[in-house]
């Protein structure tokens, strides 16, 4: 198991993306954001991350770094990011939003299509995957 965001999570993220990419369903809509995560633990990364999600492929594609031009960028803590990206917990994000720990620029609208509709039995299924293999 690898802490979420290190170095190893991310490689292992990246390869069950590469497994899943021809089987998981079209993402609700076409954006390319990037995350800056704060208050990240020590033993993972030294002060905030960056990373990206690319859907305009057809599925979602997570890695570090950043887009010169995204859609939106949005700012929040490493446990809310964790809570919606490996746990699936989208109520986290809601009320990390309603308390202001969630700062989102851009396009908004992409956005709330990506956080739409209820994940299909392959989604939960490399989210699973992906629950196993943090910690």
């Amino acid at each position: 198991m690898a802490k979420f965001l290190s170095e190893e999570w991310v490689a292992g993220a990246r390869a069950l993306q590469a497994e899943y990419k021809d089987r998981a369903a079209a993402p609700a809509a076409q954006a390319r954001i990037n995350l800056t995560i704060t208050e990240v633990p020590a033993d993972v990364h030294e002060g905030p991350i960056s990373a990206k999600i690319d859907t305009t492929d057809g599925a979602p594609d997570l890695d570090l770094g950043a887009f010169d031009s995204p859609d939106a960028s949005i700012t929040l803590e490493y446990d809310t990011a964790k809570a919606f990206l490996v746990e699936g917990n989208p109520q986290v994000v809601m009320q990390a939003v309603m308390s202001g720990k969630v700062k989102i620029s851009g396009d908004m609208t992409k956005v709330l299509a990506l956080g739409q509709g209820a994940p299909d039995a392959v989604a939960l299924e490399m989210g699973g995957k992906l629950r196993d293999m943090t910690d």
